[in-house]
């Protein structure tokens, strides 16, 4: 199983990116994806997740309102568009895949991350 995601980069703030994260996973449309983000010297947190049972989606509140996540169950990608970016979502933004049978909060898998970074 494999999550990779791309489309990070330097933006100003204001402006908008699109992280894509491609999953090879077998049984995509029975996972929970998620996309978290960890910025320098401070905890990972989470972000957005589109449930697999398309209940939500739910945003952190720190977003809501700036970022919409999606996903697409045939082509196994789960995006999120981010809008009216600022400084402090600077961050490398990982997604991560957490299967409708776990019995516990915890991902059973995460991407490589990709850097955002929102220039003031």
């Amino acid at each position: 199983v494999q999550l990779q995601a791309f489309g990070g980069g330097l933006v100003q703030a204001g402006g908008s990116l699109r992280l894509s994260c491609a999953a090879s996973i077998r049984a995509f449309s029975s996972y929970t994806m998620s996309w978290f983000r960890q910025a320098p010297g401070k905890e990972r947190e989470s972000v957005a997740t589109a449930t697999w049972s398309g209940s939500g989606p739910y945003y952190a509140d720190s977003v809501k309102g700036r970022f919409t996540i999606s996903r697409d169950n045939a082509k196994k990608t789960v995006d999120l568009q981010m809008n009216n970016l600022k400084p402090e979502d600077t961050a490398v933004y990982y997604c991560a895949a957490r299967t409708r049978f776990s019995t516990t909060s915890q991902y059973d898998y995460w991407g490589q991350g990709t850097l955002v970074t929102v220039s003031s």
